[in-house]
């Protein structure tokens, strides 16, 4: 069934439909929290920003609190409300976004430690024009997934799917002009190998972006498209199941 055609406004119950609500509110919260952690962690390094860096590493515990309280709120309305058909595809879709919101958190963490250590280690900004392209790309993404999801739009969704492609290749190609970079001059290994990992969390960022997008899918159609080839899925018969 499309959630599009459900009845969420419409349950007998007010405290229900103000518990779902209060679901989706509080994931978009953290969601927000999030994007601000990524945006933070990449600007503390192409700023040489330290403090901004431990600031984005100390409030990981936030967003971690937010995962465990959200996780709390699902528990409590699946055990008091037993929810069926739309419903409990919400509570489970924020459940496993929540998940991933975490990961992005943490992967903000793991550019901000390796941004102080560059920082620290007064090693330049060779690399920083590959870390502020990709960046750019999956803060957007990021963004993107959350307006789906608060939307319940699958359009914008299915669009993120085909854009991680685009961020796959983008990692791919800034790895190899960074490998170069350590070819040419020995001492730049140890600096080029801590962006490295700053783009591979930025790649992995990307990959969660993609996985909330997935997830609006199964929400609004009831439709499991995780381990689906992008090239495979067909917008327009998406658009008209339900």
């Amino acid at each position: 069934m499309d959630i599009s055609s459900d009845i969420h406004s419409q349950h007998i119950s007010r405290q229900f439909n103000q518990e779902l609500e209060e679901l989706k509110t509080h994931l978009m919260a953290m969601g927000g929290l999030v994007e601000k952690q990524v945006q933070d962690a990449v600007a503390a390094l192409l700023e040489g920003d330290s403090a901004l860096g431990r600031q984005v590493v100390d409030n990981d515990r936030a967003v971690n609190d937010m995962q465990i309280k959200i996780d709390a709120e699902c528990t409590q309305v699946l055990a008091r409300r037993q929810p069926t058909a739309s419903d409990l595809r919400l509570v489970l879709a924020v459940i496993r976004a929540a998940s991933d919101l975490e990961r992005i958190g943490d992967e903000a963490s793991k550019i901000a430690r390796n941004a102080c250590e560059l920082i620290d280690g007064d090693n330049g900004s060779r690399g920083f024009v590959e870390v502020r392209m990709i960046s750019e790309h999956v803060r957007r993404m990021v963004r993107d997934a959350l307006t789906s999801f608060a939307r319940f739009d699958t359009e914008l969704a299915l669009k993120l799917v085909h854009e991680d492609e685009e961020v796959d290749n983008e990692y791919q190609s800034a790895m190899r002009s960074l490998m170069t970079f350590m070819m040419e001059d020995a001492r730049s290994i140890s600096p080029v190998l801590s962006l490295m990992w700053i783009l591979r969390a930025l790649e992995r960022i990307g990959d969660h972006a993609n996985n909330l997008a997935e997830y609006v899918v199964y929400l609004v159609k009831g439709m499991d498209i995780r381990h689906t080839d992008p090239d495979d899925l067909d917008a327009e018969a998406i658009a008209r199941k339900g």
